[in-house]
């Protein structure tokens, strides 16, 4: 059979999720696929992800991997994409069709919601400029410049009008332009937003992607849904500050926040997910419960730990450094301020300083707080010779460290300028260095399952060959380093993501993000890789050989910081905290303060000769009063006292979010409460 080779080069060839392949003609788009395969999918599908067939192992399918961040804005590392359905294909590709259940596919649909409000913007206010409208996983928003401040009225004003923009069902249309034709356009409109995206994030001769829905164009990747009727449910929220680029100098913009979801039932629930979030916010807990406060007259971002709250630190601190030690780690200390000498051999000076404090000059040198405490553990390590038998040496501190955060991003215990860092150091060979990153990962589990946190979602952290600025060290060490943190992570089987240009600029790194109680996850354990130190401070042990060798680090903080675990402790429990954690475990109510008072106090002693917190209300008030006033304080057991429980050496026992179980012996009571201690239980019994 003869075959047309100018026929067969207008062909390409599409794969399935199903392993089927699918030859069609070049410029074929993914809603043409959809159409051939049934129209209801094409009705359905919302957009497509795209991946060269060739780099498609044998056996596995382009739905194999979860989608990656980067590939909502361009190729991954493995060139997969996401695409509009229009997008014509132009080689062989394998082809996913997403529809409304896929996580993708919403914030493609939130990123056309936030099209869809500029639009209406615009239409109200055409004097406003634009920056950038991205999705989030909470919903969109779009930074504005305009001079005068957005009213709450303005907010219905724009989500009535968006309304009438899904109404008019009006296509996005991808335009191409030269850059220098965008840049031009957008210079003559003011537009000095779109001009800087544009010169940062394209280079001379490039063709530049723009978005066009009815009379609205803007500078954007994509992509998008096929038109603004696909935008169904969504809420403009909130008009917040945010200074451009994020510098006090330049214009104060405003961000208008928003939300999409597909349905409004899904709205519904999201928003009723808020309230839950709003009710345990740490801060209203913090405050309520008495644990900490942040005071003005010292400083943002700077936290003073009440006694119940600094008992509830305590209780984590000596947990931490007893399982520390129980591991073969050393306790260390180091100082606050250090020469800034230090921080030019650490590198710290270069890469770190903007979130460092300013040196300060005094009489023999100048100093600057410690953001790390790396440096301090270096010098210890450096102190003594060192052989290979005295290898891996593990320091471990709870650190206090000060790093800048600007005045407008600090968010009470989540996000602080002084803190607490469960830091260690690791110093040992590189045929070690695994075995210790397995180790670490081992600690970290512990660490979150003993503080009530089952699910986690781990990141791993690499560097960007083509930035070399922000990255020390060779080819060979980033190699090695990425490869040795990939195989504990596959030794351990523990699925993860690859996020490239995140790693420290010293080393890789594996992020182990927990997940709490409403599915959020909170960036807290580390594990890192570095070779970067060890070379700048020189260090050195001797080897079995008899020659000196340089040793690897490995650097971990489990808890994160002490502040940032406390804050997602207090929203994870909503302030009742476990029974080992609760500053207050128990509270004594004498049902009459004079006849049943000299009970409780015996009480009162023997749950503290037990090891347990108690609180006795000896205030002459109404039994209900006391009882209420220790739930809304939130404390794990209530122990009422009578006539009936003096006679029998009992207590009846009120158990948190379970209400009165009734009248146990005391010594019962203590020998469950010791039960629940020792076993550290998230639940009452």
């Amino acid at each position: 059979m003869l075959i047309d080779h100018d026929m067969s080069e207008q062909m390409i060839k599409i794969q399935l999720p199903d392993g089927s392949v699918r030859e069609v003609s070049r410029g074929t788009t993914a809603l043409d696929v959809a159409m051939s395969i049934s129209p209801r999918l094409a009705a359905a599908v919302v957009v497509a992800r795209i991946r060269p067939l060739t780099t498609v192992a044998a056996g596995s399918t382009a739905a194999d991997d979860a989608p990656s961040e980067e590939a909502m804005y361009g190729a991954s590392a493995t060139g997969e994409r996401l695409v509009d359905l229009a997008a014509p294909l132009t080689e062989d590709v394998a082809l996913e069709l997403l529809k409304e259940n896929d996580e993708a596919s919403l914030r493609v649909v939130r990123h056309s919601a936030a099209h869809v409000m500029a639009t209406a913007i615009l239409e109200l206010f055409p004097e406003t400029k634009l920056g950038h409208g991205p999705a989030t996983d909470a919903g969109f928003f779009y930074d504005v410049y305009r001079e005068t401040p957005f009213s709450d009225e303005d907010l219905a004003a724009i989500e009535k009008r968006m309304a009438e923009v899904v109404a008019r069902d009006e296509k996005f249309v991808r335009e191409e332009e030269s850059r220098e034709k965008g840049l031009e356009d957008y210079a003559k409109q003011g537009e000095f937003m779109k001009v800087h995206f544009i010169e940062k994030f394209t280079q001379p001769g490039d063709e530049i992607s723009l978005y066009r829905n009815g009379g609205f164009v803007d500078f954007c990747r994509g992509p998008h849904v096929p038109s603004t009727g696909r935008v169904k449910a969504f809420k403009v929220m909130s008009v917040a500050g945010a200074y451009w680029l994020g510098d006090e100098k330049n214009q104060q913009l405003q961000r208008i926040y928003g939300t999409a979801f597909y349905s409004a039932k899904e709205l519904d629930a999201h928003f009723k997910r808020l309230e839950e979030i709003k009710a345990r916010d740490h801060r209203v807990l913090g405050k309520q419960l008495d644990l900490f406060s942040i005071q003005e007259v010292a400083g943002a971002g700077l936290i003073f730990w009440h006694p119940k709250g600094g008992l509830i630190r305590k209780t984590m601190e000596d947990w931490m450094r007893d399982e520390c030690i129980r591991r073969g780690y050393e306790m260390v200390y180091t100082p606050h301020i250090m020469r800034r000498e230090l921080w030019k051999i650490s590198g710290h000076e270069g890469f770190y300083s903007q979130n460092m404090y300013p040196p300060m000059e005094l009489d023999d040198a100048e100093y600057r707080l410690k953001p790390m405490n790396c440096p301090g553990h270096i010098l210890i390590y450096k102190n003594s010779p060192r052989s290979y038998r005295d290898l891996p040496v593990r320091y471990a501190e709870l650190g206090n460290v000060y790093r800048y955060e600007r005045s407008g991003t600090m968010h009470g215990l989540l996000r602080v300028r002084g803190f607490t860092q469960d830091d260690a150091h690791i110093f040992c060979t590189p045929g070690q260095i695994e075995d210790e990153v397995v180790a670490c990962i081992e600690f970290a589990q512990s660490v979150l399952k003993t503080f009530g946190f089952e699910e986690f979602k781990v990141e791993l952290s690499t560097w960007d060959p083509n930035d070399r600025k922000s990255f020390v060290g060779s080819d060979e060490n980033w190699e090695l380093a990425v490869s040795s943190l990939q195989n504990v992570l596959n030794r351990k089987g523990i699925p993860f993501k690859t996020i490239p240009g995140e790693a420290a600029f010293y080393g890789p790194k594996i992020d182990i993000k927990l997940v709490d109680v409403l599915g959020r996850m909170w960036q807290l354990s580390t594990v890192q890789f570095d070779f970067n130190l060890p070379a700048r401070f020189e260090l050195e042990y001797k080897g079995e050989d008899g020659e000196l060798h340089r040793p690897v680090m490995v650097h971990r903080a489990l808890f994160g910081s002490v502040e940032r675990f406390f804050g997602v402790l207090i929203e994870h429990y909503a302030g009742a905290f476990p029974l080992w954690l609760a500053p207050v475990q128990v509270g004594l109510v004498p049902i009459s303060s004079i006849k049943h008072m000299e009970y409780a106090r015996a009480v009162k002693a023997k749950l503290e000769a037990a090891g347990l917190r108690v609180e006795l209300d000896e205030r002459n008030d109404e039994m209900k009063a006391k009882i209420r006033d220790f739930a809304l304080q939130k404390v794990p057991f209530v122990l009422v006292m009578g006539d009936k429980e003096a006679a029998s050496e009992s207590v009846s026992v009120r158990t948190r979010g379970k209400g009165d179980q009734g009248s146990v012996t005391l010594e019962a009571f203590i020998s469950r409460a010791e039960t629940l201690l020792s076993s550290q239980s998230v639940d009452l019994g």
